[in-house]
């Protein structure tokens, strides 16, 4: 039938002007209302095992570091719990048993002070193989008894060797902060008050014992250099409510830091497992990311230089993932180009043999024109080659629109169209065009003037959307019988726009429904002068409709097929979305 035409049924792909509607325009989903489930994009799972696996090292070594600091501040509160108790408990041993009570006026209140002699004796069995060293300071600030300073079994002196001051290096002491500061012990920044003992001592040295002497307790923490960290816990000595001394417990925080290094070592330990994690489950990414990727650019490179197809390509669309829809998007992609191929070359066939044709009989025609004498005959031979060149130009200008039609419609800005003020202006001037000698135009009743504008409207490129009208309703007069009626109708289906043209002429050939939109068929009416059509019409208004996410089909009308009473086109295209 007439300029029908179009190669191959196409899967219609997104466009520059068209992505919204990607996978709408299949012929087979034309009525549908869903997406097409190969549109449907997978969840990141990929993303999410990639953080998953990062984060498990650093949340074990997050873990590790807060179990430390935790741990840390838990044994430093415990040994000045431990050191306050135990402070208490000689306090009030000395409080009960150190304090004389006397009178040097009976007038006048009991006086008490602190027993020197039985102070030092009792400090000494109650802190005696403890590892606590204490001092006893009387109310007005003297020291009165220091365990380092009592008398050993047998009353031999008790002496300790203590490191000659000033040897320590810078090294060693920069070496030591570090420990601590990576222990917790010490703050990164600033340093703790150093730890001064005096050779005569007293109250005043230590502000803890402020404290203690006004009836409360208190600790401080001071840096002895090698000796390390001590702590130092002041409580009162009271009897009857009355603060007769201070006792200051010392220790060093030796203790702590030996658990402390021992937690750090699980904490090493726990550090090297997370490497290990993280070395396996490297390599468990690079057996799932990695190497399949490696796949997928080698099959695509085997691809590019020709010794590979679609099907050589890796499916991992069971994965459900990111590397699965690069799978496919892949093959699709493949499959694509190696379609295109085949209909470029198929094209390429197709219009060899168009122009062959025509280029034959021109070629008979002038070989013959030398050799004619007569000049009737001689006319009619020019006349026929006049046809061919002719039909030669309009087929290499069909051409090559067809051929540029896929750049253009990816280079086209996309707008709303009114498709039902375009069908009544087109309307209007084929009208004028074709005349009395033409057929009838009439429009269907949702195309009436009086309603108003804007309800049948798409997005798509206006100057195509034309042509395919146009087309259709050339299409449709050169079938029609003379006095005919070709009739427009436009209407709105759920999400599509639906246009309907109509004629009056013989009808579609059973089981030619299809094969009217392939490039370059022609059947056209008896009588119609042969070589005015080029057979892409319908084709190129196929192509142009699909690219918009639509669809086009055709039919008879009529219930009887055997002897329909007109053909009639339908062309869907998606609704543009409400603003």
């Amino acid at each position: 039938m007439a300029s029908a035409t179009g190669t191959r049924r196409r899967e219609p792909r997104p466009t520059g002007f068209e992505e919204a509607s990607h996978g709408d325009g299949r012929a087979a989903d034309a009525a549908g209302t869903g997406k097409d489930p190969a549109d449907r994009r997978p969840a990141s799972s990929l993303t999410r095992k990639l953080l998953a696996i990062n984060l498990a090292p650093l949340a074990l070594f997050v873990a590790g570091v807060l179990y430390l600091d935790n741990y840390r501040e838990g044994l430093i509160a415990a040994k000045i719990d431990s050191l306050s108790t135990h402070g208490e408990v000689i306090a009030g041993a000395l409080g009960e048993t150190v304090v004389a009570v006397g009178r040097d006026d009976a007038t006048q209140p009991p006086l008490t002070h602190i027993m020197e002699t039985q102070a030092r004796s009792l400090i000494r069995r109650l802190v005696i193989g403890v590892g606590v060293r204490a001092r006893l300071f009387h109310a007005t600030g003297e020291m009165i008894a220091d365990s380092r300073e009592l008398l050993g079994v047998g009353g031999l002196v008790q002496a300790e060797a203590l490191p000659p001051p000033g040897d320590e290096s810078e090294l060693d002491r920069w070496l030591r902060r570090v420990d601590r500061i990576v222990l917790g012990i010490a703050p990164a920044f600033g340093e703790y008050e150093p730890y001064v003992e005096r050779a005569e001592q007293a109250a005043a040295d230590y502000s803890e014992l402020g404290a203690a002497l006004a009836g409360g307790t208190g600790h401080a923490l001071r840096d002895a250099g090698r000796d390390g960290l001590i702590l130092t816990v002041a409580v009162p000595v009271s009897h009857y409510r009355q603060v007769q001394g201070a006792l200051l417990l010392s220790s060093t925080l030796e203790d702590v830091e030996t658990e402390l290094r021992e937690a750090r070592s699980d904490i090493l330990v726990l550090a090297l497992i997370a490497f290990a994690a993280t070395v396996l489950l490297s390599i468990y990414l690079a057996g799932t990311i990695a190497r399949p990727v490696k796949r997928l650019a080698e099959a695509a490179d085997d691809v590019r230089f020709g010794f590979g197809k679609a099907g050589s390509i890796p499916d991992f669309g069971g994965r459900g993932d990111e590397i699965g829809e690069l799978s496919r998007a892949l093959i699709d992609m493949t499959r694509a180009l190696e379609q295109r191929t085949v209909a470029t070359e198929q094209f390429a066939a197709d219009v060899a043999h168009e122009i062959k044709n025509p280029l034959s009989s021109l070629k008979s025609a002038t070989e013959i024109l030398p050799k004619i004498e007569d000049d009737e005959r001689r006319d009619t031979l020019l006349r026929i080659a006049t046809e061919d060149l002719r039909r030669i130009d309009r087929l290499i200008t069909d051409i090559s629109d067809a051929s540029r039609l896929d750049a253009e419609l990816n280079r086209a800005t996309a707008g709303p169209v009114d498709i039902g003020g375009l069908l009544e202006s087109l309307a209007t001037v084929l009208a004028a065009t074709w005349g009395e000698d033409g057929p009838h135009l009439e429009l269907g009743p949702d195309l009436d003037r009086g309603r108003p504008a804007g309800r049948f409207t798409v997005d798509g490129v206006e100057d195509r959307l034309v042509q395919v009208m146009r087309n259709l309703l050339d299409n449709a007069r050169s079938f029609s019988p003379a006095g005919g009626t070709v009739t427009i109708g436009c209407r709105r289906q759920g999400r599509w726009i639906e246009v309907t043209v109509s004629d009056r002429g013989p009808g579609i050939p059973a089981g030619r429904e299809e094969a009217i939109f392939t490039r370059f068929y022609s059947d056209r009416p008896e009588g119609e002068k042969f070589g005015t059509h080029s057979g892409l019409g319908l084709s190129i208004s196929r192509q142009i409709v699909e690219a918009h996410g639509g669809a086009v089909g055709a039919g008879n009308l009529g219930a009887d097929p055997d002897r329909p009473e007109g053909a009639r086109f339908v062309v869907r295209l998606p609704a543009a979305e409400a603003p």
